[in-house]
């Protein structure tokens, strides 16, 4: 689960855009399908487009690089409820898990987010991160071993991207792995807040006091891991608070679940949909790197990203004005020509690959480089180990409901 599920849940309860409304496109299967030729459109005719809803939709990489580091385009989870409610939406799912996360980095201004941000780095370190690859593979082998033994085809979303992050990410925490079906369960439960928000809000409360166990023993007992290493910060100057420290883990530990396990799925999707490319990285399999950050960008799984405007200002002629929301697509940056040479082409050995995938400026994504390095070991090891692998005959692809996100239901294939 991340943030922004949760906007994106909200918009969706503020109501439909008209069937006149160009950003309405989006929400087609045609677009669920195959996104990439809408936003084309729109950055030809509509760059810096004002929906029906009265919600900005930027497309250019130009403007939505600017917006990233503009502070008049807020990520404050107070301004940006406000602007939600202002659509007359019915928001209390919204606002219930905002006011249970608290003010953490992924929704707080300067000056806050930049103390809180200083925090989590001195743990969230690259040697950390780094120090994951061992571990990363051997658990990439193991659930590669079990799909194997259990025959010749496998959901490759469900037998090795989804349990991947959640496998990494508690050993990263020091979450012992007996407590991985229970705390799974609680993501499950909570991850579902438009369909039973008081079991979500019973799941999130149950994970809080777990979570909060495991502070109150790395206090105790302090270890190599994230949460002893946040802990510890609560002795310098700029120390964590309790809720902050209590939202600091929980934001980190959830957030980039649903997205590692989709740029895994996206990036094996594309390869199997362009097999020059797969062959390139089975000659060369030193290219991971590069065709990791070339994946993420052909096939973005953060589509959109929201950001509510602070203090008025221009993009692109027009006016953006105090307390509207905006939305930047980089899915649709990503292959913009103006950017990127031949955009719609896959090149795994494309030079200057600046991408926005994982966003820039003040709030980029501090879990961006595990997320990359679990699709660098896990798509690195599936194409070495299963040199037959391809898509299994007769597969359908199902891409979920959500515009702002690219997700695929399932990814049947065959090895």
């Amino acid at each position: 689960m991340t943030s922004t599920d949760t906007l994106d849940g909200a918009r969706d309860a503020a109501g439909p855009a008209r069937s006149d409304d160009l950003a309405a496109a989006l929400q087609t299967p045609e677009a669920r399908q195959d996104p990439y030729p809408f936003y084309a459109r729109m950055r030809r005719e509509h760059p810096v487009y004002r929906s029906d809803q009265g919600i900005w939709y930027l497309t250019r990489y130009a403007d939505v690089e600017a917006a990233l580091g503009d502070l008049r385009l807020s990520n404050d989870r107070d301004r940006m409820t406000r602007a939600y409610v202002a659509l007359g939406g019915d928001l209390k799912a919204f606002s219930r898990l905002s006011d249970r996360l608290g003010r953490v980095m992924s929704n707080t201004d300067p000056p806050d987010h930049a103390r809180l941000r200083k925090l989590a780095n001195r743990a969230f370190t690259a040697r950390r991160v780094e120090g994951l690859r061992d571990g990363i593979q051997r658990i990439v082998d193991r659930l590669i071993d079990e799909a194997v033994a259990a025959g010749p085809a496998m959901d490759l979303i469900e037998a090795v991207a989804s349990p991947l992050p959640m496998s990494v990410v508690c050993e990263l925490f020091g979450i012992p792995a007996e407590d991985l079906p229970q705390v799974n369960a609680w993501f499950s439960r909570f991850g579902r807040l438009s369909e039973d928000i008081d079991k979500s809000e019973e799941a999130i409360g149950q994970y809080e006091e777990y979570l909060s166990g495991l502070i109150r023993q790395r206090r105790r007992e302090p270890g190599d891991d994230l949460i002893s290493a946040l802990v510890a910060t609560q002795t310098q100057d700029d120390r964590l608070t309790d809720s902050e420290l209590l939202s600091t883990c929980f934001v980190l530990i959830t957030a980039g679940d649903e997205t590692t396990t989709h740029l895994i799925g996206n990036s094996l999707l594309a390869l199997l949909r362009h097999p020059d490319q797969l062959a390139r990285l089975r000659a060369d399999p030193g290219l991971i790197r590069g065709a990791v950050e070339e994946l993420a960008r052909y096939d973005t799984v953060t589509q959109a990203i929201v950001r509510v405007v602070a203090e008025d200002l221009e993009i692109g002629g027009r006016t953006l004005r105090e307390g509207e929301l905006v939305y930047l697509f980089l899915g649709a940056t990503n292959r913009d020509p103006e950017r990127f040479e031949d955009p719609d082409r896959l090149d795994l050995s494309r030079a200057g690959n600046r991408h926005l995938s994982f966003g820039n400026g003040p709030h980029f994504c501090l879990g961006g480089p595990l997320a990359k390095l679990q699709a660098e070991v896990a798509v690195g090891t599936l194409v070495r180990r299963l040199p037959q692998l391809r898509l299994a005959d007769g597969a359908v692809l199902d891409w979920r409901p959500n515009p702002l996100q690219r997700r695929l239901s399932a990814l049947p294939i065959t090895y």
